[in-house]
């Protein structure tokens, strides 16, 4: 059994807490607060010590699913990004740029939330942009 400690940063918040996954023969078990991170100082939210939690939930989705005929199947990822692109360009075509709205959320980092509001405002052309931690 080979037990290994990976560092981290906390993904739930933009705080930016240092964590530690702990793996047991590549499987993450858990997560626990690094000490040493200037930020958290060895300290985490609840969010933080169940960080690990969604990883290895069986209701994680790993693959794109695309629906037809009212059921979900699975697709690549280039078919899934080309459908959904297709789809945001009809809408936007028919209905206009600010029909389309983009939710970001605390479960992204600061650095992707930053890149899915200069898509919204630069790619799609609204400002339809909100993010979960302040609903």
């Amino acid at each position: 059994m080979k037990c290994t400690f990976v560092p981290s940063i906390c993904s739930y918040c933009g705080t930016g807490c240092g964590v530690l996954f702990e793996t047991i023969d590549g499987k993450l078990i858990s997560t626990i607060p690094m000490k040493s991170h200037p930020v958290s100082g060895g300290k985490l939210c609840i969010k933080g010590w169940n960080l690990h939690e969604h990883i290895n939930s069986p209701m994680r989705l790993k693959k794109p699913l695309v629906k037809t005929f009212g059921r979900f199947i699975n697709t690549s990822w280039d078919e899934a990004i080309q459908i959904t692109a297709d789809r945001f360009k009809d809408i936007i075509e028919k209905y206009g740029p600010d029909s389309i709205g983009v939710l970001v959320s605390a479960k992204m980092s600061n650095e992707e939330n930053y890149l899915a509001q200069k898509l919204a405002r630069a790619v799609f052309g609204t400002n339809n942009v909100d993010h979960c931690a302040r609903l």
